[in-house]
């Protein structure tokens, strides 16, 4: 029999090493049906995901904790066994045996490295002793340059360091209520704060799927940046919705809860299912359409339509630490053109009078501002809408000089940060 708690942290061994070799992500892996997660239950696959994703936000500063100890470069499974340890010992400061013993078990029950348990005891018994001590004057792991070097462009040193910072912190959990009427019960029960935008934050929480509200559908996990694209809309009640890239459904259910006749589509038939899946636990409803696109033809034009367009996620590593290491570069071209022709085939979908939100989880001009000003000059039936801040529990600053919408994971800081997001409102000229 294995010691308690060895099986999520060998899960977590496992999705560090898809994504730092294989340069999987970690959304793939955890939801994979034969991934390192499948046979372990709800709360081994929550510390498992915790584990590795802390020790991922955490890498550069755990690298330079460990390599202070090593006379060698060890193979990657043991730095990475190494690594789960460091991240335990000083980011989560469990007991020293338990993660010193857990870095022994993992490396030993590997054949190949078997015999470099007895350094890796060493190692992390020398860690958990004088790490915490170096830890305290390093610098929050920084960005790769190919992500650094844009955002430093774009808003200057002191907003890239405090933008590393946010990615460093972490992200609380957030979540959007199917009935405003339920807050204040909510707010008591789940021990949340609510923010000006009209979600809810919790900074503790258990398994997600067994905490108040969740199963009855009151709520479900939503960014707080996510969450206003669909608020831009404004009032959806008996409109024709279409919600384009919809999975993995959280706008989808906005717009239906706010009486919208919505119609959502997605490329992928798996993420589609978790749709489903959520419609069917809220109690919502929604046409579901698994489609491309590009290849999508309607057969009624719609009063609104939501585009959370693909993209660089460039905004999301504080809750995506993996993004990082699973490119090589932003690869912008290929996304730029497809933001493009979806935003031109969404423009043919309206009806005239209607409004489109266009948004991106990224924090890139290229993704926003720029695709914007470009479908505007192509587009003279179309004008842009400002956004009024005051109405959707905005700061000014966060509305750019066109009127549009431009989230940092810096903002907030004091609260838990956020999701960087860009998001601007269109509409067609009669």
């Amino acid at each position: 029999m294995s010691a308690p708690g060895y099986a999520p942290r060998a899960a977590a061994a496992h999705l560090l090493n898809g994504v730092l070799t294989e340069h999987r992500l970690l959304t793939d892996m955890v939801n994979s049906k034969d991934g390192p997660l499948a046979k372990l239950p709800p709360q081994g696959k929550a510390r498992a995901q915790s584990l590795a994703t802390d020790t991922l936000r955490n890498l550069g500063r755990i690298d330079i904790v460990i390599d202070q100890f090593l006379q060698k470069e060890p193979p990657i499974t043991v730095r990475n066994a190494l690594r789960l340890a460091t991240c335990e010992l000083i980011v989560d400061k469990i007991p020293p045996h338990a993660a010193v013993d857990a870095v022994v078990r993992l490396v030993k029950n590997n054949r190949q490295t078997t015999r470099m348990a007895g350094m890796a005891n060493a190692v992390a018994r020398r860690i958990s002793e004088n790490g915490a001590e170096i830890w305290a004057d390093l610098e929050p792991t920084p960005l790769p340059p190919y992500l650094a070097k844009p955002i430093r462009q774009t808003y200057g040193k002191d907003v890239l360091a405090a933008i590393e910072q946010a990615h460093e912190n972490g992200a609380p959990i957030d979540i959007t209520l199917q009935s405003p009427a339920d807050t204040d019960d909510l707010v008591e029960a789940l021990e949340a704060s609510v923010l000006s935008t009209g979600s809810l934050r919790l900074f503790k929480w258990g398994q997600i799927s067994t905490m108040p509200g969740f199963e009855e559908g009151a709520w479900w996990v939503q960014d707080a940046s996510a969450a206003i694209p669909a608020q831009l809309l404004g009032d959806v009640a008996g409109k024709k919705v279409l919600d384009i890239c919809a999975a993995p459904g959280g706008k989808t259910m906005q717009l239906a809860a706010a009486g919208g006749d919505v119609t959502a589509i997605d490329l992928s038939k798996y993420r589609m299912e978790r749709v489903r899946e959520n419609l069917t636990r809220t109690k919502l409803s929604a046409e579901l359409v698994v489609v491309d696109v590009l290849k999508y033809q309607p057969d009624q034009k719609f009063d609104s339509i939501l585009l959370d367009a693909p993209c660089s996620a460039t905004g999301t590593i504080r809750r995506h630490p993996d993004l990082p290491y699973v490119k090589a570069d932003l690869g912008l071209q290929p996304v730029l053109e497809l933001q493009k022709q979806m935003l031109n085939r969404a423009a043919g979908w309206l009806e005239t009078g209607g409004k489109l939100v266009f948004c991106t989880c990224s924090l890139l001009p290229a993704e926003g501002e720029d695709q914007i000003a470009a479908f505007l000059e192509s587009h003279p039936d179309f004008e842009q809408v400002a956004i009024a801040p005051e109405t959707h529990g905005l700061q000014p600053d966060w509305v750019n000089k066109t009127g549009a919408m431009r989230l940092r994971p810096d903002f907030w800081a004091d609260r838990g940060g956020m999701d960087g997001f860009y998001a601007a409102i269109l509409t067609k000229r009669a």
